[in-house]
């Protein structure tokens, strides 16, 4: 492979096809939950994994057609509601999966050369699928891609609207685990209904949600994140040891107990609003995804793959951030954390009914959690993966497992070009931690 990060060109021997069920299964629409439904989550999450040696495609495809059987939703397709044409949901009709095969001249360890950061050559690893609006785009889309080497790529594209992290990963080891095992059933079954989070009637509202902003009509597709991206975006990628880790921790003076998550979380806000620049006086916001399955009452049943998470929200000054102890930034993470009870999170569900509600991405870091999903385990027989991530780096913030490295976590964010350098050196260098950050109160608005 030549020296520049760029991939070569995927060739299809032959068109995709459609893999379906490879048994009856029911036929009806699927509800979608508030959680589910968000013109937040309107898009697919999109899984790169890069494995030493190739599985049998026919094997693949057998068993994605028996995973299909359990996760039959994801064999269906998109559509608006006839009772409310703001809302979607899923007609399980059992078209089908697009699987598509491809063969790139290059190896596995060329392709580790160059995949620290995601680039846009990385986009013709899943084969695009021309659609007039989102709802044409089909749930799953699968691409294998052969390696010159005897390995493979495997991409995944999978709606959000359907699935959360937690439930792409229970979906993605049933179907290796059928791969591996194909006479054993998966560990988990999937619990189908999203009637467990339906909101309440009349919906009661009683506390503040500041993670979210209203839209005026008229003007509900506009670009909430538009100041600070105007410029073009570029992947930055920072790895933290267990020790890294720690030398974090240690800056929480007076002394305080943290998780790995809520100290990288604050670390990352404070140089992200850094490096942008931002008004001493602008409030700035750090969502981060909190999976709440268990803070409910009842629990959400075993199996549940739809969207069982909320965001969590810590909100500051900009020259709060920046100028006060890794201490104040973690007590704000964990305090959006604790906030988020039953009653709360079913408040959230209610106000979603109003559908000029928006998630607030104004001055907003979001985070999202995959390091702890398990998604670097995924075997599909010939072994683990030698790399797993994004298919794509965009301006929502990754927390990615580290392979080979179990308490390990890279951060992967996308920033404007002109404060990438910045991120990465206040990202990595911690000795700027240390020192004075008064300077900063001297930046006129």
């Amino acid at each position: 492979m030549p020296r520049s990060s760029d991939l070569p060109d995927c060739f299809y021997q032959s068109q995709p096809i459609l893999i379906s069920p490879n048994r009856p299964t029911p036929k009806h629409s699927l509800y979608l939950s508030n959680l589910d439904d968000q013109k937040f989550l309107r898009f697919s999450i999109k899984y790169l994994y890069l494995f030493r040696k190739s599985t049998s495609l026919d094997g693949l495809k057998y068993s994605l057609s028996r995973a299909l059987v359990d996760y039959y939703p994801l064999a269906g397709r998109l559509r608006t509601s006839s009772e409310d044409e703001q809302k979607l949901e899923i007609d399980c009709n059992g078209e089908g999966a697009v699987f598509a095969e491809a063969f790139m001249d290059c190896t596995a360890d060329d392709f580790l050369e160059v995949s620290s950061r995601p680039n846009r050559s990385w986009r013709k690893l899943l084969y695009r699928i021309e659609a007039h609006s989102f709802c044409d785009i089909p749930p799953l889309i699968v691409q294998v891609t052969s390696l010159r080497c005897g390995g493979m790529i495997l991409c995944t594209a999978i709606n959000h609207c359907l699935c959360d992290g937690v439930g792409t990963s229970q979906f993605l080891h049933a179907w290796a685990h059928i791969t591996a095992n194909p006479n054993w059933d998966p560990p988990i079954m999937p619990f189908h209904s999203r009637h467990v989070l339906k909101p309440r009637n009349p919906p009661h509202i009683p506390f503040d949600h500041p993670g979210f902003t209203r839209i005026a009509t008229g003007n509900q597709n506009q670009n909430q994140n538009q100041n600070q991206y105007l410029q073009p975006l570029v992947p930055t990628s920072s790895t933290f040891t267990p020790s890294h880790i720690l030398e974090l921790k240690r800056q929480c003076t007076p002394s305080l107990k943290c998780t790995t998550f809520e100290v990288l979380a604050s670390h990352t806000w404070r140089a992200w609003v850094k490096a942008l620049d931002l008004s001493p006086s602008l409030n700035v916001k750090l969502l981060f995804s909190v999976n709440v399955r268990k803070r409910l009452k009842p629990e959400l049943p075993q199996g549940y793959y739809g969207n069982g998470f909320v965001l969590g929200c810590a909100e500051s000054t900009a020259k709060e951030v920046v100028s006060a102890n890794l201490h104040s930034g973690v007590k704000l993470v964990q305090q959006a954390k604790s906030a988020l009870t039953d009653d709360y999170v079913k408040s959230m569900i209610d106000l979603l009914e109003d559908k000029t509600v928006r998630t607030d991405l104004s001055a907003t870091l979001v985070i999202s959690q995959w390091s702890k999903l398990g998604l670097e385990d995924l075997d599909f027989g010939e072994g683990k993966p030698l790399e797993m991530g994004p298919l794509l780096s965009d301006i929502y913030c990754l927390f990615l497992p580290v392979i080979g490295h179990f308490d390990a976590t890279r951060v992967l964010l996308s920033v404007p070009e002109c404060a990438a350098a910045k991120f990465e050196y206040y990202m990595n260098d911690f000795s700027y931690i240390y020192r004075d950050h008064h300077d900063y109160e001297v930046k006129t608005d």
